[in-house]
C-alpha cells in the first residue's frame, strides 16, 4: 500500500471512530404497513434535545409483554423490522428505536451520545399506557446487543426495569470487531490496530455482562457468523453470570429469526426466562459451561 493512502487512512480512522461504528441511512424503504403490520410512528426526545424517530408495533390481541429492540449499526429501522415483524402476532408489542442520525432520526451517531437516545425510548416505554403492568424485554441484534447490554449492566435502575434481556450477535469489545473488520481485506489488514485504537473505551460490553444478573440473559450467536466471530459470544457467555443461556445456531449474521426453531427458543424465553429455552430448542440452547 502506498504511504501516502496509509496515511490517509489512518488519518481518517483515527479522527472518527463514529464512521466505523455507525453506518446510518437516511430514507425508509418500507413501513411495517406494507407487510400488513399495523403500528404507529412515535417521536421522541433525548435529554440534549436530539429529535429521535421510532416505530410502535402492538401485539395482536392481549399483550403478553413489551420488547424493545436495538437494531445494527447500519441502515435504519426499516430494514431491520424483519427481524420482528412476527413478535405481534405472538402476543408482544414491539418498540423499534432508531437512533441519532438513523432514519428519520435528528443528530449524529457517537458513543456515548447514543445512550440517552436509549433512555428516551425507556422514558417513552415508562410513559406508554399499552406497556403499563407487563413485563419488558431487552432485544439487543450486533451493535444495538452491544450498546443495550453494556446500559443494563452498568445502570442498576435501567436493569430494574427489565424481566429479560437478549442479545443477539452481540461483539465482546470495540478493540476486538475492529480489528476483526480489518482483518477481513489485505488493503486493511495493516490498520488492525490504528483501528482498534480509534474505538471508544470504557463501554465494553464484555466489562459489563456480568452484572445483567440477576435479570435473565439469553445470547445468541451463529458459529458460521462471517461478521462477528463465535469467539465474541464465547467470551461473553463465560464472563455472564446465571441465570444466562446460550442459543447457537448455523445461520448468517442477524439471521437468527428466520429459523423457526429459533424464534421458538426466544417466545420459551420470553414466556419463563428463568426456565431458558431448551426444550423449545434441543441441542442449540445450553446454560453450562461445556464446549
Amino acid at each position: 500500500m502506498a504511504p501516502r493512502l496509509m496515511i490517509l487512512l489512518c488519518a481518517l480512522l483515527l479522527g472518527g471512530c463514529s464512521r466505523l461504528l455507525f453506518m446510518p441511512m437516511g430514507p425508509l424503504v418500507r413501513t411495517p404497513a406494507d407487510v400488513g403490520i399495523e403500528y404507529r410512528d412515535v417521536a421522541l426526545r433525548a435529554a440534549d434535545g436530539t429529535a429521535l424517530d421510532a416505530w410502535w408495533l402492538p401485539a395482536r390481541g392481549p399483550a403478553r409483554g413489551t420488547v424493545l429492540f436495538l437494531h445494527g449499526n447500519a441502515e435504519n429501522i426499516s430494514t431491520h423490522l424483519a427481524s420482528v415483524y412476527w413478535l405481534p402476532a405472538e402476543g408482544y408489542q414491539v418498540l423499534l428505536l432508531d437512533y441519532r442520525g438513523f432514519g428519520r432520526s435528528g443528530g449524529r451517531p457517537a458513543i456515548p451520545e447514543v445512550f440517552a437516545d436509549l433512555h428516551a425510548a425507556l422514558d417513552w416505554l415508562a410513559a406508554e399506557p399499552d406497556a403499563q403492568g407487563r413485563p419488558l424485554f431487552l432485544l439487543g441484534q450486533s451493535l444495538g446487543a452491544a450498546l443495550g447490554g453494556y446500559l443494563v449492566g452498568a445502570d442498576p435502575a435501567v436493569r430494574a426495569r427489565f424481566s429479560a434481556v437478549v442479545l443477539d450477535a452481540g461483539f465482546a469489545r470495540y478493540r476486538w470487531i475492529a480489528r476483526d473488520v480489518a482483518a477481513k481485506s489485505w488493503l486493511t489488514w495493516p490498520l488492525q490496530w490504528p483501528m482498534a485504537w480509534s474505538m471508544p473505551r470504557g463501554y465494553d460490553l464484555l466489562d459489563q455482562i456480568g452484572h445483567i444478573s440477576p435479570v435473565p440473559l439469553l445470547l445468541i450467536h451463529g458459529r458460521q457468523d462471517a461478521v462477528v466471530d463465535y469467539r465474541h459470544v464465547q467470551a461473553l457467555f463465560a464472563a455472564a453470570r446465571a441465570p444466562r443461556f446460550l442459543l447457537s445456531h448455523d445461520g448468517p449474521h442477524i439471521g437468527s429469526f428466520r429459523e423457526p426453531a429459533i424464534r421458538s427458543a426466544l417466545l420459551q424465553f420470553l414466556a419463563d426466562p428463568a426456565d431458558g429455552c431448551g426444550t423449545a430448542a434441543p441441542g442449540l440452547c445450553r446454560n453450562d459451561d461445556s464446549p
